[in-house]
C-alpha cells in the first residue's frame, strides 16, 4: 500500500496526518494533533482517508483548542460504535482477501482489469447516496456505491494485489452542471501512470457488456470530460496501455470497422470499439455509421449504435429490426446511463 498524499506533505502536515492515523486506527473518541488551520486539518483528514480506504468508519470531525496551545484536540465522528466498527473491519478484511486470492498471479494489467470488472459486474450506483456508499463498506458489503466509495474500493483491492494505485478527486463545476466532486483512480504500470475511472465505465455498461472507455487513459483524453484535479496527482502522459488499443479494438481504417461488424454479427455479439482514425467530427461519424450499416445489411441486420463522443468509443448492437434512432449519444456519469 502506498501513502501518496502523505508523501506530498510538509513535516508539520505529516505529523498531523500520523496523529490522525494513530487515533483513528485506535478508534479513540478524541486525540491531540498539531495545531493547524481548520481548512488544512480538513484537507489532511480527507487525504488520509484517500490513502487509507480501510478507514471507512470516520467521516468527519470537530476540534477544540486553547488560544495559546500548540495542539488541538480532534474529535472524530464515527459511522458506527466501536464493536460494530470492529465487526465491519473483520468482514472487510476477509472480503478483500477472498477477492484478491484468485488474481494474485496475474500481471499488473490483468489485475487492474480484474478489479475494474469486479466493480462493473457487482456494484450498482447508489442514487440515495447513503453514508456507507462513500466508503468501501458500500461496494464490498452492500454492492452499492457512489464514485468515492467505488474509487476507494478499487484502491483497496489494488493494495491487496500489490498494484500501485491512488484515489484522485476533481472539484465540482456548477456552471457546467457538475454539482459534486468526482473520484476515480490513477494506477502505475511499468513505471507509467494511467487514469482508471470504473464509475464512468460502470455507468455505460448494459446487458452484460463491460465497457472500458476509461481504462488507462492519459491526461489529454481523460480531461475531455473530467474536471481538473483538486489535489495534484502524477502526470499521465502515456496512452499505449488503453484497453481498446491493447485488445486491438482501436481502429484507424473504415475497412477494419467493416470486418469487425461482420465478425460481431457472426458471433452474435455487440461490437465496442475506439476510433482513432482522425478527429471524430460529425462528418467522420456519418462515414462510420454508413460503413457499419452497409456491412450489417449484407447479413440482413441493422446496427443500434451508442456513442461516447468525448472518448470516441462506439457500441453497436445488431438486430433484424431497424433502430428508432441511428445513433444514441451515451453520457458517462456517476449514475446510471441516461
Amino acid at each position: 500500500m502506498n501513502s501518496y498524499y502523505y508523501d506530498q506533505m510538509n513535516k508539520t502536515q505529516q505529523s498531523a496526518y500520523h496523529a490522525m492515523l494513530t487515533g483513528l486506527t485506535a478508534l479513540s473518541p478524541a486525540f491531540s494533533v498539531p495545531r493547524l488551520e481548520g481548512r488544512e486539518l480538513g484537507d489532511i483528514f480527507l487525504k488520509l482517508r484517500l490513502d487509507h480506504p480501510e478507514i471507512f468508519y470516520a467521516v468527519r470531525f470537530s476540534y477544540r483548542f486553547y488560544p495559546q496551545a500548540s495542539h488541538v484536540e480532534l474529535v472524530p465522528e464515527y459511522l458506527f460504535d466501536k464493536s460494530k466498527v470492529q465487526e465491519h473491519q473483520k468482514a472487510m478484511a476477509a472480503r478483500l482477501q477472498k477477492l484478491a486470492r484468485p488474481a494474485q498471479s496475474l500481471s499488473d494489467w490483468e489485475k487492474e482489469r480484474y478489479v475494474h470488472d469486479f466493480i462493473c459486474q457487482n456494484v450498482r450506483y447508489d442514487k440515495l447516496k447513503k453514508p456507507y456508499s462513500h466508503e468501501i463498506i458500500g461496494p464490498l458489503g452492500q454492492g452499492v456505491g457512489v464514485c468515492e466509495g467505488i474509487a476507494k474500493t478499487v484502491k483497496a483491492l489494488c493494495d491487496a494485489l500489490g498494484l500501485w494505485c491512488i484515489v484522485v478527486l476533481s472539484e465540482a463545476n456548477p456552471e457546467q452542471g457538475i454539482k459534486y466532486r468526482h473520484a476515480w483512480n490513477v494506477v502505475r504500470l511499468e513505471g507509467e501512470y494511467y487514469h482508471l475511472d470504473a464509475t464512468f465505465d460502470n455507468s455505460l455498461g448494459r446487458d452484460g457488456v463491460i465497457r472500458y472507455d476509461y481504462f488507462n487513459l492519459d491526461d489529454s483524453r481523460l480531461f475531455r470530460d473530467h474536471e481538473p484535479l483538486l489535489y495534484p496527482g502524477p502526470r499521465c502522459t502515456e496512452g499505449s496501455r488503453f484497453y481498446y488499443r491493447e485488445k486491438k479494438l482501436s481502429f484507424t481504417k473504415l475497412e477494419d470497422v467493416e470486418k469487425r461488424v461482420l465478425q460481431a454479427i457472426r458471433k452474435k455479439k455487440p461490437l465496442v470499439f475506439h476510433w482513432r482514425g482522425g478527429p471524430l467530427t460529425r462528418a467522420a461519424l456519418a462515414e462510420l455509421v454508413e460503413q457499419m450499416e452497409a456491412a450489417a445489411r449484407t447479413k440482413g441486420m441493422y446496427p443500434n449504435i451508442g456513442l461516447n463522443w468525448p472518448q470516441a468509443v462506439l457500441q453497436a448492437d445488431f438486430s433484424a429490426q431497424p433502430p428508432a434512432r441511428e445513433v444514441t449519444e451515451q453520457q458517462a456519469n456517476e449514475g446510471e446511463l441516461l
